[in-house]
């Protein structure tokens, strides 16, 4: 008898430890439903996350008006233009790039005067026509353009990336002499 009252404390630290149901699966609550938007039961055809799409443009300061171009008259335009994506790294991404360059306006609250040039658009849809103005090195695109824009005023240079699913990002730059 004395025996088992000394094993009876072990056992009922046993049963305490073990326990004596059977164990608990737990099982996550389910997300509340939502009603589903008409524009998403159709997908683009070609379907990028939305965090990895571009997100913003933004042209470098490497650009600028350089000497002039072959012919002696035109000045050269180089146009380095970088794509974000949500969190704010460098893509290459396809859509079509247009570039405009306007007059700057000194002491105006609309900066952007008279429109001196708009170039024909990139289509950078084609993966050739894509990887021939990037520029791996940089994580940009680069672009050169004759003009006859004077290297000794100020402009506005305008790039606008029209994105394969129909949003459409801008960015301007101050060229400076």
């Amino acid at each position: 008898m004395l025996r088992v009252s000394c094993l009876m404390p072990y056992v009922f630290l046993v049963a305490l430890v073990c326990g004596c149901g059977e164990p608990q699966v737990y099982v996550p609550p389910s997300p509340p439903r939502r009603a589903i938007q008409k524009r998403e039961l159709v997908e683009p055809a070609a379907t990028i996350p939305i965090g990895f799409a571009p997100a913003k443009i933004n042209v470098l300061p490497l650009t600028e008006l350089s000497g002039s171009s072959s012919n002696g008259q035109n000045a050269i335009l180089n146009v380095y233009v970088v794509l974000l994506d949500a969190f704010g790294s460098p893509i290459k991404a396809p859509g079509v790039l247009r570039f405009e360059l306007y007059e700057h306006i000194q002491r105006s609250a609309q900066a952007k005067g008279q429109r001196i040039a708009i170039w024909p658009d990139f289509d950078l849809t084609h993966p050739a026509r894509n990887n021939e103005h990037w520029r791996d090195f940089l994580r940009a695109y680069e672009f050169s353009f004759d003009t006859s824009a004077s290297r000794d005023r100020t402009y506005i240079l305008e790039a606008t990336h029209l994105c394969p699913d129909g949003r459409r990002l801008s960015g301007e730059f101050v060229l400076k002499p």
